[in-house]
């Protein structure tokens, strides 16, 4: 939602299609198809770190089938992997200063995530075994003497701020919040804590809590529509950032001067800021700027405020910057939509860049892959729709092919030209792709983010109906063989498509969709906090706008669904529960219209277990084959 994420060797390759040759096509290369085996041995990485001696680097991936730690060596080498869980993913936090590890997991993905302690004997303790309740972890204090974690154990609608002290592994409390708030960074001295306070989405405050006088201090009163939010405090602790988009459509960073009160603009650009940060030492700042749906990232020495130049980097998006407290060795991931992540080390003293860990299964030929292309479109009302395209290599005018719109979640979300699996694996074996980011999505200004507010299931689904025009007038898509899929909020816009455009779409795939507004908007996690009042206001109250929430609910219409549907579910989902999913199939099935259900009951809301993946993944394609595709426009 708008704030609603080594495999043994399969050596088959199947020789791909190639279109028959006609005059006036360009020859076209054959494509091999992968199964989806081969494109889910593609690795996946969840955070990585730098060992306190800067030597080694600690990371999370699925490589085995599940997330897992293991470390290799800054200079490159073999991983080396440190747990084995079989049940559970677990994400790498980061090394405590003397080598032992941090790491989070929850229970079956009900996101109710616990700290744990990684001994370097590989002994574990659960940090925080506290019970129904969920932790955070905030990171390591300056003098890295403790770190700093978020805790709802006590009102399970906010969340306390704690300091962990490494010499006794005891916490104490630095903040109660008295609800309202979502803590943020705790300054380098210890005395203030960050908060931020969100009233809609796209409005929302900044305030500072002084853990001495007690008291909390409003920056950024405003009038009007503003989001602000914390981003961090200078390590010298004299200055606050903070991410505001007052009087401009894009979001921009100002450093707010603790002393003074007086706050100056730090970095700015033509798109959303999306992150913005200093090092251990603050020579240098990390900016990452999100550039129509790519990631720009800007490396400034804060000595002369100047770009610093990496040479020997591929090319693609930089993400998950992570600079040693030396300053001399940095980490990051660079990853694009045809290249899924490779994790990087770089020496800013020998200016060399080393590949640790490649994402790409070396059985796939990365020339069989497709390249998405940013492309717009003109809606109902005149309003332009970014989306990003994907096109077998081999569609043509003579070689029409069938489409699917993918559909981000959110209702907030923004589809970036990063590496997909699925978009690989469904274009791969002949189908068009299109990702909209419809009205309401992120990245592209605050009018176009506010543009569906209160008109989700009409507008945003307008904006979907409407790329119909585009995919049609490319010449190489079939008209009437444009499906429709999506996840969460992306899952509730499939649903509504069947149900409120019914002849519009010939399939629909629903990945953990809403399907029931009033029973999804009452049961969202306490966790949320003020996020849930944000919500009602941006989508609808589900007691004072309930016949609103009941018209736009897929459930109560589902003898307007003709088209077959197949939705796929976690058990575990504290967001979008089963029985949403449950009812859903129930209904449609009794119009007799074609039904599949796939359900895990180890996952939550977005799989992270890859033999679930690939079942998942493989009945999208056989279900697509079977509906959208047909025999008559089957690969030859």
């Amino acid at each position: 939602m708008k704030s609603l994420r080594l495999v043994p060797v399969i050596a088959l390759l199947s020789i791909g299609y190639v279109a028959p040759s006609v005059a006036g096509d360009p020859p076209v290369k054959a494509v091999r198809q992968y199964t989806i085996e081969q494109f889910m041995k593609t690795i996946r990485f969840n955070g990585a770190d730098l060992s306190p001696d800067e030597k080694t680097v600690l990371f999370s991936s699925n490589q085995d089938g599940i997330f897992n730690l293991y470390e290799v060596p800054f200079a490159g080498g073999q991983p080396k992997q440190l747990t084995f869980s079989k049940k559970e993913s677990l994400f790498t936090l980061g090394y405590l200063p003397d080598g032992r590890i941090l790491y989070a997991a929850d229970q079956g993905g009900n996101e109710l995530t616990h700290i744990y302690l990684r001994e370097r004997d590989g002994a574990v303790t659960d940090l925080t075994p506290g019970p129904d309740a969920k932790y955070q972890y905030a990171g390591l204090s300056h003098d890295r003497k403790s770190f700093y974690y978020q805790s709802n154990a006590r009102n399970k609608a906010a969340f306390d701020v704690f300091e962990m002290d490494l010499a006794t592994m005891k916490p104490r409390m630095m903040y109660e919040n008295p609800g309202g708030y979502f803590p943020g960074d705790v300054s380098p001295d210890r005395r203030y804590v960050a908060l931020s306070k969100v009233v809609t989405t796209t409005n929302s405050d900044v305030a500072l809590y002084d853990t001495q006088t007690k008291e909390t201090k409003l920056l950024t009163a405003h009038e009007g529509e503003v989001a602000n939010s914390p981003e961090g405090f200078s390590p010298d602790g004299r200055k606050l950032l903070i991410r505001t988009d007052a009087g401009s459509e894009f979001a921009y960073v100002t450093a707010y001067d603790l002393k003074s009160g007086k706050s100056e603009p730090l970095d700015k650009a033509n798109w959303d800021i999306s992150a913005d940060y200093y090092s251990y030492k603050g020579r240098y700042r990390v900016v990452s700027v999100n550039n129509d749906a790519r990631t720009e990232l800007k490396l400034i020495d804060t000595r002369n405020g100047q770009a610093v130049a990496m040479a020997g980097l591929p090319t693609g998006d930089i993400t998950g910057v992570t600079i040693g407290d030396s300053e001399q060795r940095i980490l990051f991931f660079v990853n694009s939509s045809n290249a899924p992540a490779t994790l990087f080390s770089y020496d800013f003293t020998t200016k060399k860049a080393t590949s640790l860990v490649q994402g790409l299964n070396p059985e796939i030929d990365p020339a069989d892959l497709v390249t998405g292309e940013v492309i717009r479109y003109k809606s109902f009302d005149g309003m332009e729709i970014p989306a990003l395209l994907y096109k077998p290599k081999d569609a043509s005018p003579t070689n029409k092919r069938p489409a699917v719109l993918m559909i981000h979640g959110g209702p907030g979300g923004q589809t970036r030209l990063n590496y997909s699996p699925l978009v690989q694996y469904l274009v791969n074996n002949g189908y068009v792709l299109l990702a909209v980011n419809n009205r309401g999505s992120s990245g592209y200004g605050k009018t176009f983010f506010a543009a569906d507010d209160r008109k989700h299931g009409d507008a945003d689904l307008r904006d979907c109906v409407e790329s119909k025009k585009f995919l049609t007038a490319t010449g190489y898509v079939i008209p009437d063989k444009i499906g429709i899929m999506g996840g969460s909020y992306g899952g509730y816009m499939t649903l509504a498509g069947l149900t409120f455009t019914p002849d519009d779409f010939a399939v629909g795939v629903d990945i953990f969709g809403v399907a029931n507004w009033l029973r999804t908007l009452k049961s969202m996690p306490a966790w949320w906090g003020p996020q849930r009042d944000a919500m009602f206001k941006e989508i609808g109250h589900p007691e004072k706008d309930s016949l609103a929430l009941y018209n736009k609910s897929p459930l109560f219409h589902t003898q307007r669904i003709k088209k077959p549907l197949i939705v796929i579910q976690g058990a575990n989902d504290p967001r979008v529960l089963k029985v949403e999913s449950d009812e859903i199939v129930a209904n449609v099935r009794k119009n007799g219209v074609p039904v599949e259900y796939v359900t895990f009951a180890d996952e939550g809301h977005g799989f992270v277990k890859k033999e679930n993946e690939i079942v998942a993944y493989q009945a999208i394609r056989t279900f697509l084959d079977k509906y959208l595709l047909g025999k008559d426009t089957a690969l030859r």
